[in-house]
């Protein structure tokens, strides 16, 4: 475990799927101040990596090959060993969540997530970090803003961009499974293009994903739906 404010946090990246395992890889790697300490597919591999080497993070997927990642947190716990998690997971069922917390996890990220995304998470863990590195606190508040650097602000939307439209499209989507952006801005009174504009920022921020549909004539069109 890295001692040194100055040295690269080393993050163990657990996950089964190589594909994934991959990205979050390079992700980690392309966010200064952190480097890969190695690359878990299974529970097991993870508790092993973590006895041989330097580990200070783990990104650590919830649902493993032999077990969860919550069984992977109680057996670090259960070692006595003081590393910080992320839980990188598909599951919203908050109880899931809850108990994430309990078993020690600082933060909860859902999959799929862009680099933008796990960026943050990461800065935001590396300046809590540093927060609490040494010394004593002055006072409650000082503690509170050391655990608030975990906590991502209200995203602020682009400038034309407003909540109320947002969580309309998001209801359409929702709702019908999916949408073309033609079909999303009759449904919430907005023109094509717009729609198109708030379909493309749920895209980038991980939360829909888009496919081309084929029709029987002219150029496809892209068909939305929630990630």
């Amino acid at each position: 475990m890295s001692t040194n404010t100055t040295d690269p946090i080393a993050v163990l990246v657990v996950e089964d799927d190589q594909v994934a395992a991959e990205a979050h890889r390079t992700y980690v790697d392309r966010v200064p101040g952190f480097r890969v300490a190695g690359v878990a597919h299974s529970g097991a591999q993870a508790l092993r990596l973590v006895d041989r080497d330097l580990v200070d993070l783990v990104l650590l997927d919830m649902y493993l090959p032999d077990g969860t990642g919550l069984d992977v947190c109680r057996s670090l716990r259960a070692a006595g060993r003081e590393l910080d998690v992320i839980m990188v997971t598909s599951a919203r069922d908050l109880a899931v969540v809850r108990a994430a917390v309990s078993a020690g996890v600082v933060q909860y990220l859902l999959k799929p997530f862009t680099f933008r995304t796990l960026r943050d998470k990461l800065e935001r863990y590396a300046s809590f970090r540093r927060s609490l590195t040494e010394g004593t606190a002055s006072d409650q508040s000082e503690i509170d803003r050391a655990l608030a650097t975990l906590r991502s602000p209200e995203t602020q939307l682009p400038k034309g961009m407003s909540d109320a439209t947002l969580d309309a499209v998001r209801g359409v989507l929702r709702a019908e499974d999916g949408a073309t952006a033609t079909a999303v801005g009759d449904a919430v009174g907005v023109s094509r293009v717009t729609a198109r504009r708030y379909l493309e920022y749920l895209v980038d921020a991980g939360q829909a994903e888009r496919s081309p549909t084929y029709g029987s004539v002219g150029r496809p069109e892209l068909r939305y739906r929630l990630a």
